[in-house]
């Protein structure tokens, strides 16, 4: 199991956020993410700074490690602009770029755009636009030039996005999904799979609850390539952490939270393994946040955990 971090864009580069992704590369993380929103939850009152020119810089200051977005969304995003930024990214980091992907939730980046008389979408609305986004973007990165489609949602018209993406044919998307919609998505365009596992369960769900819905989840998923005549193992499986029953105050301060020891954490890692993922990403301590943790004990894991968990 590969270990990725991810970086939320909460820091000045020059105040703490050029090293904080150096030490990642040093640490020997597989990749390091971050998110790709106009704000985020308890954050939304301070800094947050801009997911693609973090990443673009991000790039310049390492020449391992790999990057991507964990992950963004049509909320703010149009296929034709975020071809283009994609590509430069691509370009600039010599084809180490994953795009983390998905359909977008509520909150503040779903109205931030809105105006006063508009409704935001509703769950259906958002997998309509996003099974139109991701088809009209995989085509956008794949074909360099003159590609034109007019869509309920989303057009373009003789879009050129030449030369194209380092990685041929494009560069990988990991697919963010959970229901049916998504997860034909996934099967579809994905490389990757992306799972936080069920959000119902977070606070009042059990460990084997989160798990059989974690195994129900990556069953689908294999059901959806097998009727499209895909290998239900291509797609690999990254688990985003944070958000199982695990990490809930009440149930860490009950039974250990998996960032507090690295045994800790290979158990809890370990159960996701099982199941056949093989990459999660663990958030990067941020004091006084939903992401507190040991600084010392969350490095060993880039060392003594991977090693545990064969990386």
């Amino acid at each position: 199991m590969r270990l990725s971090t991810v970086i939320l864009p909460v820091r000045r580069w020059n105040d703490g956020g050029r090293a904080q992704w150096q030490r990642a590369e040093e640490l020997g993380f597989h990749a390091a993410y971050t998110y790709d929103h106009l704000s985020w939850r308890t954050f939304r009152d301070g800094p947050w700074f801009g997911a693609v020119p973090t990443l673009t810089a991000a790039a310049t200051a390492t020449s391992r490690l790999r990057l991507g977005t964990l992950v963004t969304s049509p909320n703010f995003r149009h296929p034709v602009t975020l071809a283009k930024e994609l590509i430069s990214l691509d370009d600039v980091s010599d084809g180490r770029i994953t795009l983390g992907i998905g359909a977008g939730g509520t909150g503040f980046d779903a109205t931030t755009l809105l105006g006063p008389d508009e409704i935001p979408w509703t769950p259906r609305e958002r997998a309509d636009r996003f099974g139109e986004f991701l088809p009209l973007l995989d085509r956008l990165l794949r074909e360099p030039s003159d590609v034109t489609s007019a869509g309920a949602f989303y057009s373009a018209t003789e879009a050129r996005n030449v030369p194209g993406c380092v990685q041929q044919p494009r560069l990988p998307f990991a697919v963010a999904a959970t229901g049916p919609r998504g997860l034909k998505l996934a099967a579809r365009y994905g490389q990757s799979w992306v799972t936080t596992g069920d959000p119902k369960l977070y606070e009042t769900g059990t460990v084997e609850e989160s798990v059989a819905a974690v195994r129900a989840q990556g069953e689908k998923l294999a059901a959806a390539c097998a009727a499209i005549g895909r290998d239900p193992g291509e797609p690999s499986r990254l688990l985003l952490s944070g958000f199982t029953p695990e990490f809930h105050p009440v149930t860490a301060a009950r039974d250990g939270h998996p960032l507090s020891s690295v045994d800790a954490f290979v158990d809890f890692a370990g159960r996701y393994a099982e199941l056949g993922f093989s990459e999660i990403a663990v958030h990067w301590p941020i004091p006084d946040s939903d992401f507190a943790a040991d600084e010392k004990v969350f490095e060993r894991l880039a060392t003594a955990a991977a090693a545990q968990l064969g990386r």
